[in-house]
């Protein structure tokens, strides 16, 4: 298997004042491409910042992160924005949607970043919102759509520029039982059917079963992964 993101010895330490908290101790990682990952553990041990670490949204401390090949811990800002913009789509736990853009709006968003032509993008979007199942809400603003509807459109819009990598965090956090489970049916036939590599945070057992492999997470540091 040809692996898309690797960690080597990723450590992150945070200052608070005169104090210093280590969220991240000596990870080691390996996530091989269309692979479906779950990350576990407890409040604190370090699992979203792992995440933030894959998702370019933060930095090591210490130690390499390899996405794709390219070391993403040496990017400048800019560089790692664009690698964002191409390569990554987020699924977040409060969907994130923007409250005074329609869903079409919301999908065609990251393909305004990269600008690209606007009759594209109003394809594409309402091509994805069709295949999430949301195309007759089209117009319809987050105020308008329930839970499960919002994080649709949250997915859709995390397909937009065909990224290889999506990341998942406790996607299905706001959402009743039913409706967690048909968006985690969704995501995993997404990954079984596409291109795609899945890495995704949950707290929840019965969540974490969607996924192909389960790595569990302590104080900062790995401790299964299977």
């Amino acid at each position: 298997m040809e692996p898309l993101i690797e960690l080597n010895d990723v450590k992150k330490t945070y200052e608070l004042g005169e104090v210093k908290v280590n969220v991240l101790n000596n990870v080691d990682l390996r996530i091989n491409k269309k692979e479906f990952v779950a990350i576990m553990g407890p409040s604190g041990s370090g699992k979203s910042t792992l995440l933030h670490m894959i998702g370019c949204l933060d930095r090591p401390s210490s130690g390499s992160i390899h996405l794709d090949g390219v070391d993403i811990s040496k990017l400048s800002d800019s560089q790692l924005a664009r690698l964002r913009g191409s390569k990554i789509g987020f699924v977040f736990q409060s969907f994130n949607l923007y409250p005074t853009l329609n869903a079409l709006e919301n999908v065609e968003l990251p393909m305004m970043i990269i600008e690209k032509d606007s009759k594209e993008r109003k394809k594409r979007a309402l091509e994805l919102l069709k295949i999430v199942g949301m195309e007759k809400r089209a117009e319809h603003l987050p105020s308008q759509l329930s839970g499960g509807e919002k994080q649709r459109v949250a997915i859709a819009r995390s397909l937009a520029n065909n990224p290889s990598l999506i990341l998942a965090d406790e996607p299905t956090g706001n959402l009743d039982s039913k409706t967690g489970q048909d968006i985690m049916t969704f995501l995993a036939k997404l990954q079984k059917r596409g291109e795609k590599t899945i890495v995704m945070v949950t707290h929840e057992k019965d969540i974490a079963k969607y996924a192909e492999r389960v790595i569990r997470m302590r104080d900062g540091e790995i401790i299964g992964n299977w």
